[in-house]
């Protein structure tokens, strides 16, 4: 019993250190781009976001998931106390995120002409991409640095790093375009780069690495399974753009610009601030599910206390949402946008069954299963892009919202009956509890937003959002004991 409190506050103790730096990163992305917008305008913001999407897709092609796909690799040599295990697995990732950041730059030069004349139309910017083309590979440094933090799992370096890079991005990029306006855009890409490489060198520098000497043949045979889990990683990263992509091109052509411009906004105030939970929980659930995936039973453990932990913070959140979305969209952009509301509440009716699955799925990547993983990913992936497709025809956007829930619930059934079948996975009674009672107090906020007047539903959604998170707080008080933590607290 003391082992799952334990590992439940480890879990929380990830949670609540990382969603605190996302939340803090998010102002000050909000207070970056207010300046990027006024010192560049419309121009200079798509001139950047052009020549970062451009380096990054070149990036997603020759990096070999290496972010991803090493961590496991690390996580397992960590857990297993061998400090020659771990330089070794250390040593062989710092080589190859310079190989294949050097592959990456290389490419850039070489198709710096051609990334000119398709990304822009004319080959104005050879010169640009052929500037921009080293950060590929400090990227990919840096990158590397990042995955032994995470691997070894360094939650407080992580989050410092994670932090500082925030706030330096703002303090380098924003006196640059002051000064130069649209063509300071290149050397703040570059310049931004190095500071970032310099700051998770610093960060990594801390952790005492025993010296080794790998050979080739050892680095040829520790880097296989990072490079081919990574290649896989990187055809599901590819697909998910080639989805993202057709997504936007389809409702362009039904719709027109002003339709993908609502559901690319309406997209991104799900995925920044209630889909950054994810980001705060996979940072440290991943390796440490590394370390046990090879005992089915610790396996299951861990992905059921991972899954009730992600219900029981997203919830309360989920709700506020459903509740006070109209609020929520007005402030961040304006009336123009209060067409997006009820997508954007189906969509988060969503994000329970792809906190369940992405629960889950994670296994995959543990176990080292790569074909599995992206068989799984294009399956479960092509089935949703149909339901959000099928959705907007019939209902628009808010049809598009509803695709995404029914996408996630079939996903979510499906990535349960894979991992049964394979790895003997199950639910425990107590999460199917769990959701089940927070599905439903959101389903009722939903229908309250609905068919209640406002300001009414106002009154009577902050009493469900508020029975949400009265559960949410026993419930994690019964797995965590705050009490406890809080008298220990006063002692000290």
């Amino acid at each position: 019993m003391s082992d799952q409190k334990s590992s439940y506050r480890q879990i929380m103790k990830a949670t609540s250190i990382f969603g605190g730096v996302q939340v803090f990163t998010i102002l000050i992305s909000i207070v970056r781009s207010k300046f990027i917008a006024i010192l560049l305008g419309p121009a200079g913001i798509g001139i950047n976001s052009l020549l970062n999407s451009t380096t990054g897709f070149i990036a997603g092609l020759t990096n070999f998931g290496l972010s991803t796909s090493a961590v496991k690799n690390i996580g397992v040599a960590y857990a297993t106390g061998d400090q020659k295990k771990i330089a070794t697995v250390v040593n062989v990732l710092r080589r190859l995120v310079w190989i294949t950041g050097l592959i990456g730059a290389i490419l850039t030069i070489i198709l710096s002409s051609w990334l000119s004349q398709l990304t822009f139309g004319n080959k104005e910017y050879t010169m640009a991409f052929i500037w921009i083309s080293g950060t590929l590979l400090l990227n990919q440094i840096s990158a590397g640095q990042s995955v032994v933090l995470r691997g070894m799992r360094q939650i407080n370096y992580m989050a410092r790093s994670s932090l500082s890079g925030a706030i330096l991005g703002l303090i380098v990029s924003v006196p640059i375009y002051y000064k130069w306006g649209i063509d300071g855009i290149v050397p703040a890409i570059i310049i931004s780069s190095i500071v970032s490489l310099l700051r998770t060198w610093y960060f990594a520098r801390k952790i005492k690495i025993d010296k080794v000497n790998v050979s080739r043949k050892t680095t040829v045979i520790e880097g296989k399974d990072m490079l081919t889990m990574g290649f896989m990683l990187s055809l599901s990263g590819l697909y998910v753009l080639a989805k993202n992509y057709g997504i936007r091109v389809y409702i362009g052509s039904v719709g027109g610009m002003d339709e993908v411009g609502l559901f690319t906004a309406g997209f991104a105030i799900v995925n920044s601030y209630v889909a950054m939970v994810f980001t705060a929980m996979s940072t440290d659930y991943f390796p440490r599910l590394s370390a046990v995936a090879h005992d089915n039973k610790q396996a299951r453990e861990l992905i059921n206390q991972q899954a009730e932990i992600a219900i029981l913070i997203l919830a309360p959140i989920i709700t506020v949402f459903i509740v006070f979305i109209g609020w929520v969209v007005i402030l961040l952009y304006s009336n123009k946008f209060i067409s997006i509301n009820l997508m954007i509440q189906w969509t988060v009716l969503g994000i329970f069954f792809k906190a369940s699955s992405w629960s889950m799925a994670f296994i995959f990547l543990a176990k080292g299963k790569s074909k599995l993983f992206l068989a799984n990913e294009l399956i479960g992936g092509t089935v949703a892009l149909l339901f959000q497709l099928l959705g907007y025809y019939f209902g628009g956007l808010t049809g598009m919202g509803i695709g995404f829930m029914i996408g996630y619930c079939y996903y979510m059934v499906q990535v349960f009956f894979v991992t049964k079948y394979y790895f003997e996975f199950s639910f425990e009674r107590q999460f199917f509890k769990i959701l089940s009672i927070q599905l439903f107090l959101a389903i009722v906020a939903f229908m309250t937003s609905l068919f209640i007047t406002k300001p009414f539903s106002y009154i009577v959604g902050s009493l469900i959002i508020l029975i949400s998170a009265f559960y949410s707080y026993n419930e994690l008080d019964n797995r965590i004991g705050f009490k406890q933590i809080i008298e220990k607290f006063k002692k000290k």
